[in-house]
């Protein structure tokens, strides 16, 4: 009997480049955020997309705020649309990064999921702010 690693058979080696190609499309790591945000022009505004409150009291450096729930087309209207939008809420055991990715989609802006969201950005360490200085220095946005 096999043990449960091997029960289910590994994708071959052409169907796991497509698997994994796909989902490098749709996310990246908290880590390669950070990197790309110390430069003078990331190619993406950073998005957290949880509660005022939660961003007034730590958010990754660099971040807007924008809660997935007021995500519309006239809140969008001063983000350009061929940006890409890099999306964090809470971490893993949240969900509003799926449905903002999900609005923000149907409004044709292009999208990805930073993994791990605040908790992983802070467990690896990076830099984090309070209140809305992030507002005030954010490059890039159009708004």
């Amino acid at each position: 009997m096999p043990n449960p690693v091997c029960h289910t058979p590994a994708l071959p080696a052409d169907q796991a480049v497509h698997y994994y190609q796909q989902r490098l499309a749709r996310e990246t790591d908290c880590s390669d955020v950070a990197a790309a945000l110390e430069g003078d022009e990331p190619g993406f505004t950073l998005l957290d997309v949880r509660s005022p409150a939660l961003y007034q009291q730590e958010h990754a450096r660099g971040a807007l705020n924008l809660p997935h729930r007021e995500i519309n087309a006239q809140r969008m209207a001063a983000f350009a649309k061929e940006r890409l939008l890099v999306l964090y809420c809470a971490g893993p055991h949240c969900n509003g990064v799926h449905k903002a990715a999900l609005a923000l989609s149907q409004l044709g802006f292009t999208v990805k999921e930073m993994l791990g969201g605040m908790t992983g950005w802070r467990e690896e360490g990076l830099p984090t702010a309070r209140g809305s200085e992030a507002l005030k220095t954010h490059v890039g946005c159009g708004c």
